[in-house]
């Protein structure tokens, strides 16, 4: 459970008041889930780097995998706010339970239901809503992160099948997925996007370990050594980076509004505690300086939420852009790294250790700030939009 009263959630601008009741009703729900599920054990598997028993189906029986894909298709068809709120509650408890639900909705289930064929649909998608099945995604390289336009991994048409060669790094849930969408040249030089399915001859998952970020999350590479995927594996309604930057978009989406909850997991417990430590015969919450933080940390939280809720208006009403989305994605992580960093100080030595989360915050937030865009090019591609010149 939280170390703080759940009421003091804070809400200083009254966003609320934007919100509809189901979107609180969908927050309240999965803030509970987080707090009866997550919380109990999330110090324990982050310590002993091991994953979360079962949190796929779990994410999937509170409707947190791909929540905004139809119903026909096992979705929830929800909006993209309550898609928001839902990714902020699951980081509160931890990146890595945002990371799987994010990597699910907006990575696999996006791209099958906007660029796959009916049948992938109605194969895959309600399998992976309910966390029965889980799915990963390939597009980073060993030799190529910021620049996924020279992916080496390649794929022939061999007649009545493609043959995949290549491999991808730093993939979420790689060493548990049943499937992966992986993002592939063609002999043409195209990029196009297929399923591969666990099991298929020559595909192999090795597990990423001696991590000190997301350490209850599995991590790993997809490996492809003359991988036949039958031709109807691929995404027939795609051709290009079009088709992986679209699903990073949805969840830098999803991200900025993912980090708000853990700068308020932070920002609470901070708070409590500097209530309750006396020092020099007073709390510590008299001191100047300590609030100071604070009053900082909750300007900073307000600003982000703001900012993701407009940016959830314009993604419902398709008008949002891929260079707002990535000003949100960095600006939200920074902001929530600053208040996991500068909160621990709050707690002195206490705030090193696993009964609280700064620290276990912070280590995640250094992965979350440099993946599905790295702080630094997020601000090169804000640069080259007011300017037009292209710094990279």
């Amino acid at each position: 459970m939280s170390y703080y009263p759940i009421h003091t959630i804070p809400d200083y601008f009254l966003l609320d008041d934007l919100l509809t009741e189901e979107h609180k009703l969908i927050r309240q729900s999965v803030r509970e889930w987080v707090n009866s599920f997550i919380m109990p054990q999330i110090d324990d598997a982050a310590q002993h780097h091991k994953e979360i028993p079962n949190l796929m189906k779990e994410l999937g029986s509170i409707g947190a995998l791909g929540p905004y894909i139809p119903e026909e298709y096992g979705g929830a068809g929800l909006d993209q706010i309550s898609y928001g709120l839902i990714m902020q509650e699951l980081e509160r408890g931890d990146s890595a339970v945002r990371s799987a639900a994010s990597v699910q909705s907006s990575l696999v289930m996006f791209p099958i239901y906007e660029f796959g064929s009916e049948e992938q649909k109605r194969k895959y998608l309600p399998k992976l809503a309910s966390g029965e099945m889980i799915g990963s995604f390939g597009l980073t390289e060993p030799n190529h992160g910021s620049d996924p336009g020279s992916m080496e991994t390649h794929f022939k048409d061999m007649g009545d099948h493609f043959l995949l060669n290549g491999a991808k790094m730093w993939i979420t849930n790689a060493p548990l997925c049943d499937i992966a969408v992986v993002w592939a040249k063609g002999e043409d030089g195209k990029v196009r996007g297929l399923i591969v399915e666990r099991g298929m001859d020559g595909f192999t998952t090795p597990e990423t370990i001696n991590k000190w970020s997301l350490r209850a999350s599995k991590t790993g590479e997809l490996v492809f050594r003359d991988v036949k995927i039958p031709k109807e594996n691929i995404l027939p309604n795609v051709t290009g980076l079009k088709g992986p930057l679209s699903c990073l978009n949805s969840a830098r989406y999803g991200i900025s509004w993912g980090v708000i909850g853990a700068a308020i997991d932070c920002y609470c417990t901070a708070l409590q505690y500097s209530k309750e430590r006396i020092q020099f015969g007073k709390p510590i919450a008299s001191f100047q300086l300590q609030q100071k933080k604070l009053a900082e940390f909750l300007t900073e939280i307000t600003k982000a939420q703001l900012l993701s809720w407009r940016l959830g208006v314009l993604k419902n009403a398709h008008k949002a852009t891929p260079v707002q989305i990535s000003m949100a994605k960095r600006n939200n992580v920074k902001m929530a790294i600053d208040i996991a960093r500068e909160s621990r100080q709050i707690l002195g030595g206490m705030g090193i250790m696993g009964e609280f989360p700064m620290m276990r915050h912070a280590a995640n937030l250094e992965s979350v700030i440099t993946y599905e865009g790295t702080h630094d090019v997020h601000l090169l591609i804000t640069g080259n939009d007011i300017t037009g010149i292209n710094a990279f």
